[in-house]
């Protein structure tokens, strides 16, 4: 049987930083408020005339780099983002061509935030099925573009960044299976209502909608069961995770799922405090910062897991 295998992975995170202390210059609100609700200090943002495709090239030619491999060694490129450079090509195809790979398949996957573990899904069943033997997948986000940072309700929450991983064929378990789901009648809980018609936005506006509450509980219910999920498809015990690698939107969501999979939080990849909330890039970010400071190691089992507008929601357990 083949296997995808994760060989490299990489993230970019824009130079500015914007502590919460800022923050509360630009809007009613303060630091103990933010922290206390979701554990987040502070969160990068691009700078002007930066977008997506600039830090998915950073964070594609890190990854690229640990797994000792050129852009033209690719035949599958997904990209996983809300927050396209443009309305059309594809991310993904303006990647391509930066990172001058020639001639493999390159799409984007709009999952929102849980859109990296859907490209990652989908990466895993194009190497499992003979149809790629190395594939380039890649979470990035430009979040602050679709941020009303007058709304202290959602503008505290996110941020913008970068991560890849790169996936190769294997004869040894790596991914060892992959779960998404959606939901779109909770469409009405998190979204951008606004669409470009004639060259104007329409029908709303451009700025991130939430409902809070209605979110954080899905959050907790959705995320537990597809990691449950993930453990009774493989028939692993819960005692044999190493670690958790989960979506940072929320530091009271993570909690929860650690404590459902009865993880101390020691064993939780957290980025959410310095991070805030990237989206589609949240998951690989975290997984780059465990494996480059050594806290992920070979052999290692990890499950992640996001959930994201829609509602859209998937897991990954993976022998690293």
């Amino acid at each position: 049987m083949k296997y995808s295998r994760i060989i490299g992975t990489g993230s970019y995170l824009p130079d500015r930083i914007v502590t919460n202390a800022e923050l509360e210059t630009w809007v009613d609100t303060n630091d103990a408020w933010i922290v206390e609700r979701t554990g987040i200090h502070a969160r990068h943002l691009a700078a002007e005339g930066e977008g997506t495709c600039d830090m998915a090239l950073q964070a594609a030619k890190r990854a690229l780099e640990m797994a000792a491999c050129s852009a033209q060694d690719l035949d599958l490129i997904i990209l996983a983002t809300t927050t396209p450079d443009q309305i059309y090509p594809s991310t993904a195809c303006l990647l391509q061509s930066r990172l001058d790979n020639h001639g493999a398949p390159a799409f984007d996957v709009q999952a929102v935030c849980s859109g990296f573990l859907y490209a990652f899904s989908i990466a895993d069943k194009f190497i499992k099925t003979g149809a790629a033997k190395r594939a380039l997948v890649v979470g990035a986000e430009t979040y602050s573009r679709i941020l009303n940072w007058q709304d202290r309700n959602t503008c505290v929450l996110f941020g913008d960044g970068a991560g890849a991983v790169v996936l190769e064929a294997s004869d040894e378990p790596g991914v060892l299976s992959t779960h998404i789901h959606a939901e779109g009648s909770f469409n009405h809980l998190l979204y951008v209502p606004g669409t470009v018609a004639q060259g104007q936005i329409q029908n709303g506006d451009g700025f991130t909608k939430m409902h809070g509450q209605e979110v954080f509980k899905f959050a907790i219910s959705a995320l537990s069961s597809v990691v449950e999920e993930a453990l009774v498809t493989n028939q692993l015990d819960k005692s044999k995770i190493d670690w958790l690698v989960p979506h940072q939107a929320n530091i009271r969501i993570i909690n929860a799922t650690a404590k459902k999979l009865k993880l101390p939080m020691e064993k939780v990849i957290v980025t959410v405090t310095e991070q805030g909330n990237t989206s589609a890039a949240s998951v690989p970010l975290a997984l780059d910062a465990g494996v480059r400071d050594g806290r992920i190691q070979r052999g290692q089992t990890l499950i992640l897991e996001a959930i994201g507008g829609g509602f859209t929601w998937g897991a990954a357990l993976v022998k690293y």
